[in-house]
């Protein structure tokens, strides 16, 4: 009953509406369009598309109300739910653009929604609705100056991976290079400026998704930058820069730029062996867990030793392989959405560290979270209460011993959030998220599913304090002894 309620809700508010109104929708978005640019538009659809799923709901509500058994009222209700996490999902993956990434991040977030949405939500992940082949050989032609078969030896009609703003192709250049050639799906833009001008209708979706927390900041952050995507050789820049820091690491690949087949619209970049997040649930939790650390120290070298990094880590974004002198290797992929963070915000996040796991130094903490805006002046707590509240994110770093990251911790740590309706609903009044803390939280909340997936298990108490710049602690692991000798290394030459 719980999600029924919430999806009535939804659909009022038009984040569940988001399912395919009518044949002629559908049949545009299989040919590859985008199925509306404007802002109207898209207002529009999201309405038609919210009484849509009202009327979805009031059928099955009628259904369920001449069924006397209960088992057959259970089989209706796990139908209804699953017809409407395909809606929600196959609409959000042809909406593209803002809307898909909402349901990316909906993805993660646990509380309030079934096993049948999040697992089809997931799917965004990876792939969403492709444009139509024809239109892609346009956006290559206009945007590289021929047809895709005569600027590539090679070339396969069929993307390989679809998301939120463009769609891979696999390709080989005519000195038999092989590459995937990222081509923008054509009106994303306007479609992106859309959605982000509608600020009533993204603070009213955040509200669903993020439930408890106040969204201006989100919002505001999300126009910084999911705008900044559009531009490929912005992600070009910033991919080789991700791939200078990392260049020769034992574990860890960053495709390599082709500059000469990339632009605005278009990047090409060297191909990547490998198998997607899924596959890796076959593996041996050995290979779990060490692909769980190279994840881990590729997330926490780049934030305190470079203060950058790609924020928005989700299974998509990654490419596993079986190899190499430690058994796993990890591609990082999808530099479109990176956040450069200042030397005082990683100081303050550093201090928090310091204050709440190295130092245990409560009525400090409390007073930096506090400076920070993060915790509000004048919360009736005391800081024993605050200090444990807090100290729940830190939950994997606090004790020198294993932790395995599980499914129960990250939500958890999502509840603490977001959950009004939780045991902490008086807390989290007194709790906010300013702007420097929206991606550094969404890099959190994407690692903690993707290592509670894994049930990676390490002590990482010990692999933080190599990487956490005040101790600069020696190698825990036989990666940090790999990683250790790299450094020393790229140190020499």
């Amino acid at each position: 009953m719980r999600f029924r309620c919430r999806a009535l809700l939804v659909a009022g508010l038009g984040l569940a509406g988001l399912g395919l109104t009518g044949l002629a929708t559908r049949r545009r978005a299989r040919a590859g369009f985008l199925t509306e640019t404007s802002r109207a538009a898209r207002t529009g659809q999201l309405l038609k598309t919210g009484v849509a799923m009202g009327s979805t709901y009031a059928g099955h509500q009628v259904r369920r109300a001449v069924t006397t058994d209960d088992a057959k009222k259970a089989e209706l209700d796990a139908r209804f739910e699953l017809k409407s996490a395909q809606q929600v999902t196959e609409a959000l993956g042809n909406m593209k653009g803002v809307l898909m990434k909402l349901g990316q991040m909906a993805s993660f977030v646990n509380e309030g929604f079934p096993e049948a949405m999040r697992e089809s939500l997931a799917g965004l992940q990876a792939d969403a609705a492709p444009m139509a082949p024809e239109l892609a050989a346009a956006v290559i032609e206009r945007e590289l100056g021929a047809r895709p078969e005569k600027v590539f030896a090679v070339w396969s009609e069929r993307p390989v991976a679809a998301a939120s703003i463009g769609q891979v192709h696999r390709a080989t250049l005519h000195d038999g290079t092989e590459v995937a050639v990222k081509v923008q799906y054509p009106g994303v833009d306007t479609a992106i400026a859309a959605d982000l001008d509608n600020t009533a209708m993204l603070t009213q979706l955040l509200g669903i998704i993020f439930k408890g927390l106040d969204t201006a900041p989100f919002v505001a952050e999300l126009r910084a930058r999911i705008g900044e995507e559009l531009d490929y050789r912005l992600e070009a820049q910033r991919q080789r820069r991700f791939g200078e820091l990392y260049a020769g690491h034992p574990t860890i690949d960053i495709p390599a730029v082709f500059e000469r087949y990339s632009t605005a619209r278009v990047l090409t970049s060297a191909w990547s062996p490998g198998v997607r997040f899924a596959e890796t649930a076959t593996w041996s939790q050995a290979e779990r867990d060490l692909a769980g650390e190279i994840i881990y120290r590729f997330v926490f070298r780049s934030l305190n030793r470079y203060l950058v990094f790609n924020g928005d880590p989700h299974p998509g974004n990654y490419l596993f392989t079986k190899g190499g002198p430690f058994g796993v290797r990890v591609t990082f992929l999808d530099f479109g959405l990176v956040k450069e963070f200042t030397p005082d915000e990683v100081a303050l996040f550093h201090r928090m560290i310091r204050l709440q796991v190295t130092h245990r130094d409560a009525t400090a903490y409390r007073q930096a979270i506090e400076h920070s805006g993060v915790l509000r002046l004048g919360a009736p707590y005391s800081t024993e209460e605050v200090m444990d509240y807090f100290g729940y994110f830190y939950h994997p770093v606090l004790d020198d011993a294993p932790f395995t990251y599980t499914a129960e911790y990250a939500r958890e740590t999502l509840k603490r959030t977001f959950d009004l309706a939780g045991p902490h609903t008086e807390m989290m009044k007194w709790f906010n998220l300013p702007p420097a803390f929206i991606v550094l939280n969404r890099i959190q909340w994407g690692l903690n599913a993707v290592l509670a997936s894994l049930d990676a298990t390490r002590n990482w108490r010990r692999i933080s304090n190599e990487l956490w710049p005040w101790i600069d602690g020696p190698p825990s692991t036989s990666l940090g002894e790999a990683e250790a000798e790299w450094l020393r290394t790229r140190a020499v030459n």
